[in-house]
């Protein structure tokens, strides 16, 4: 089969042939049919998170699935699915208290570097990513990173929710609980961001506020639910969202993953406010609060993948979408091919766009 291949940090990947292993026990083979170009890939990209290289880098995917291991039984050949990289055993302490999305199981979330499951070059290793490496014509992985989703569904929008759109959904639903009548800040208006305003204006939050440098990502804000939005380059945001709320807001989200965005998350809440931190902060960076800021009952909290339950979020946000109330379509910037992957990331980084999703040709 066909994958991109990053072979170092800040390197352009490479089209490569690639060889894949016949599904074990409870492994599942997925053809491919979309996959998501996420910022989160682009932090292994730049280096800010290690990885083993060589890699197939991609998580945000949908497929068919193609053939089962042993013990399978969620699954059958045809099944239309979507990956999350958030696998679960099922029986851990956080399984079964209902934290899925941080089961730490190694032998389904198996730790960079220990799947065997990729070869090229004549049978060397190949690193699997995050258990899935979707930038490939075909995944191999546990059943339990998949869920099966209805087939008159795109796949192609589909892929959205494996990453995007659950993260964002799940940070407001699950981490945040947010509040009918709310009102909210968003501090980026990313996939992520844009996930997260959606599914506040879902929640019924009151006040959507959308925080952002880029013109073209606040006009998008605004068509996913934000009230308000503030161009980041136009002063001191803290100040200027304290004065629009009249004090500070209950709830706000960081996707971006920068230290100054993570500490104003936290200064513009109004007493009693939770700022839920989403983005990916390069690691080894520290952000610092005010200690006195804690005593008016603020707090700051992580958020993993959204805190899913994902085989049972991802079909009610399938659901949402068919019914009008989900926007995907409006996510998506462009539409490539696997070749086209390094312009993709390129134009990510740049800005301008919310969404690049790579369509397979099988």
């Amino acid at each position: 089969m066909r994958a991109a291949v990053l072979h170092a940090p800040k390197q352009a990947m490479t089209i490569e042939d690639v060889a894949i292993e016949k599904p074990r026990r409870r492994e599942v083979l997925v053809r491919t049919a979309a996959a998501g170009l996420c910022h989160s890939d682009l932090h292994f990209i730049e280096g800010s998170y290690p990885t083993p290289v060589p890699v197939v880098l991609g998580h945000e995917s949908a497929g068919i699935v193609e053939a089962v291991g042993e013990d399978v039984t969620y699954l059958k050949p045809g099944d239309h699915v979507i990956s999350c990289l958030s696998v679960f055993c099922g029986h851990c302490e956080f399984c079964l208290t209902g934290h899925l999305s941080i089961c730490q199981d190694p032998e389904v979330k198996m730790l960079p570097g220990k799947a065997k499951r990729l070869t090229w070059q004549g049978g060397k290793h190949l690193n699997q990513f995050l258990n899935l490496s979707s930038f490939a014509e075909q995944m191999v992985v546990h059943e339990n990173a998949l869920v099966k989703v209805r087939p008159d569904m795109p796949l192609d929008l589909a892929a959205l929710i494996g990453c995007s759109v659950i993260t964002g959904y799940g940070a407001v639903a699950h981490t945040a609980k947010i509040e009918p009548g709310s009102t909210v800040a968003v501090f980026g208006a990313g996939g992520i961001g844009l996930a997260t305003i959606n599914a506040a204006a879902i929640a019924g939050a009151a006040r959507i506020i959308a925080v952002d440098l880029d013109p073209f990502k606040l006009n998008l804000a605004k068509q996913f639910g934000a009230t308000d939005v503030l161009d980041a380059t136009g002063g001191d945001v803290v100040a200027r969202l304290l004065e629009l709320t009249g004090g500070g807001v209950h709830y706000s989200f960081e996707c971006i993953g920068l230290k100054a965005t993570a500490e104003q998350s936290f200064s513009c809440l109004r007493s009693g406010g939770t700022s839920t931190l989403i983005g990916m902060i390069p690691v080894g960076t520290k952000i610092e609060l005010h200690g006195v800021d804690f005593l008016r009952e603020r707090r700051i909290q992580g958020c993993m993948m959204g805190s899913n339950r994902f085989r049972v979020d991802m079909p009610r946000l399938i659901d949402f979408y068919l019914q009008g109330r989900l926007k995907l379509d409006e996510m998506v910037s462009a539409r490539i091919k696997l070749e086209q992957i390094n312009e993709g990331f390129a134009a990510l980084k740049q800005g301008g766009v919310a969404r690049s999703v790579i369509v397979f040709d099988h």
